[in-house]
């Protein structure tokens, strides 16, 4: 079975970066889109951004023209560069395939955004 863990959340102030990494023990993301999903405090957890196989990506609205998502298959990784973060952007971050493998959730990490 695929584990996927999730890194590089932090504490940052408003109109910070961060870079969060994916780590998945298999070709996942060669087989399936790979999505980043968040969950806020109270909230259900949405999808925020998304690339298929071919490269194209999507996000959300509340986050398009801050996030970037990639990936790097050959080493079954993936990525999410945020910058110009916003408290409402506070939340734990989890990636999986789009739509989401019910088994495949990992811890996620917490990104806070405070000043």
């Amino acid at each position: 079975q695929v584990r996927l863990v999730e890194s590089g959340g932090g504490l940052v102030e408003p109109g910070g970066s961060l870079r969060l990494s994916c780590a998945a023990s298999g070709s996942i993301f060669s087989i399936y889109d790979m999505g980043w999903y968040r969950q806020a405090p109270g909230k259900q957890r949405e999808l925020v951004a998304r690339v298929n196989k071919g490269g194209t990506t999507n996000y959300a609205d509340s986050v398009k023209g801050r996030f970037t998502i990639s990936t790097n298959n050959a080493k079954n990784m993936g990525y999410l560069q945020m910058s110009s973060l916003k408290p409402e952007d506070t939340a734990v971050y989890y990636c999986n395939g789009v739509p989401p493998l019910a088994n495949y959730w990992g811890q996620g990490t917490q990104v806070t955004v405070s000043s």
